[in-house]
């Protein structure tokens, strides 16, 4: 593969005028999410909204999941910490009567970077089953570290008075706070889906397919690699500090590794490597934990089996499916 070759496949495919189901579906889906919470707001259904700014915040994060697990076959376990980090990055200063989200959310972002910058700097020299042990561990550290820090709750958790205050944006109204994350979510989309098809993206996923030719044709996929790790580290905390808006409260619990789970979840059931399947695996797992929470409160057995059965049987997740065809990269 030389520098051509990757210039080659930065382009888009040219497949014709015809639109992908899987790109309707999905635009189609953006576009419910924005109406259904205009409709929502505006017939007092105050739930539903929560239910659609919570979906945005869950799937920038998963969008930035899948940016290292789908695109960079980085299997990460403790992508939640990244959350959880974010959001007491907002919650402490305002701990300390500081509001200012041009202060608080600037903090989320850089302290993430830097959390991923070092941890990912050593995960990445691990393979396999180890790195995903080793990103869990580092995120079970940044757990314990909140616990023990009694001074901001600790295991009881932090609450946050007041929203984050961005000139010219009343984040106490809820609609401009969905308004907000649902905005975050496109630009996030289009971040990832420029960087996916640019060189660096094609670096990123050749050396999932093969690190080893990678590195013999002159790149460094080290470098390449722990700059996407840190890029995605840096959109989850975004994601973290939208969290602690929304909810107005946060615990070590936002960052425990069954949350990493729960992030996997959204991006294997939606269609890792794939643009749009981290919203449609964050609106299904949304979606199958209110039904089957109202059934039983061990839903997440449930929802354990129906993921394997999606494992088994829907090859590429809800993408694939949508396309007919082994979900792949778009």
């Amino acid at each position: 593969m030389t520098d051509n070759t990757l210039d080659a496949l930065a382009q888009p495919a040219k497949t014709g005028s015809r639109m992908p189901l899987r790109t309707t579906m999905g635009l189609a889906a953006l576009a419910l999410l924005f109406f259904g919470s205009l409709t929502a707001h505006f017939t007092g259904n105050a739930f539903y909204l929560d239910i659609a700014t919570r979906l945005t915040i869950l799937a920038i994060a998963a969008v930035s999941l899948n940016l290292i697990l789908g695109y960079g076959g980085m299997i990460s376990f403790g992508h939640a910490a990244y959350i959880g980090i974010g959001a007491y990055a907002v919650g402490i200063p305002a701990y300390y009567d500081v509001y200012n989200g041009l202060i608080q959310i600037p903090i989320a972002v850089g302290i993430c970077a830097l959390f991923a910058l070092v941890t990912g700097a050593i995960s990445l020299r691990t393979k396999g089953v180890y790195f995903i042990m080793i990103t869990m561990a580092f995120a079970q550290m940044a757990f314990f570290t909140m616990v023990s820090l009694d001074e901001y709750g600790g295991d009881d958790g932090l609450t946050i008075f007041l929203r984050s205050e961005i000139p010219f944006l009343d984040m106490e109204d809820n609609l401009t706070l969905f308004l907000v994350c649902y905005v975050s979510l496109l630009a996030v989309l289009f971040l990832v889906h420029r960087l996916i098809n640019s060189r660096f993206g094609m670096v990123i996923r050749g050396a999932r397919s093969n690190e080893a030719r990678m590195r013999a044709i002159g790149y460094n996929t080290y470098v390449y690699r722990l700059t996407a790790y840190v890029i995605a580290g840096a959109i989850c905390g975004y994601a973290g500090a939208l969290y602690a808006n929304f909810s107005s409260f946060i615990s070590p619990d936002a960052m425990a590794w069954n949350r990493s789970g729960e992030l996997m979840f959204m991006v294997i059931l939606g269609g890792a490597g794939t643009f749009f399947g981290p919203l449609f695996g964050t609106a299904a797992f949304l979606l199958l934990e209110e039904v089957l929470s109202g059934i039983t409160v061990h839903w997440h057995l449930i929802f354990g089996v129906l993921l394997i059965l999606a494992v088994l049987f829907m090859k590429g997740g809800i993408s694939g499916l949508i396309s007919g065809r082994e979900g792949g990269d778009d």
